[in-house]
Parts: structure tokens; sequence; C-alpha cells
């Protein structure tokens, strides 16, 4: 899968977290897999702690982190505004 529709995986709800890059719309966050991959855990211990998480939602994190250190645009971006 290319980067491109990795990234679409990232999306930003203003009611989730107070609008951070999240996976999927669900409630988790891009910072908190960065967190885990960061602390030494695998992308299987990852996927075992949550069943709905997949393998390219793991790649799409590191992407737009990859990204953001690098200062690049990311483009688009869904940002989903809940009433």
């Amino acid at each position: 899968m290319d980067e491109q529709k990795l990234l679409e995986r990232i999306t930003v709800n203003t009611q989730i977290f107070g609008g951070k890059p999240i996976i999927r719309g669900r409630r988790l966050a891009v910072e908190h897999i960065l967190g885990m991959l960061a602390a030494g855990d695998t992308a299987e211990e990852i996927l075992a702690g949550y069943t709905w998480l997949e393998r390219e939602d793991i790649q799409a994190c590191l992407v737009y982190a990859r990204r953001i250190a690098a200062n690049e645009r990311i483009e688009p971006l869904s940002i989903e505004v809940s009433p």
C-alpha cells in the first residue's frame, strides 16, 4: 500500500482527544501507537491488544511520524466534525 493510501487511515475529529490525529476515526491516537513502538512493543503485541487494529494502521502511524519529522505536508488529512 502506498504512503498516500496509508495516510487515509489517519483522521482528525475535533471531538476525540482534542483533535489529535487518530486511527480510522476510532479512539486510538497516533501518538499512543508511536509511544508503544518507542517503548519496545512489537506490531504483533499491539495488534493483539487492539483486535480491530490492522497492520496497515501501524504502518500509517509510522508514515505520519516520518512526514512530520521531515516537516512535510500531509494531505489530505480527513477531518471529521461532530455536531
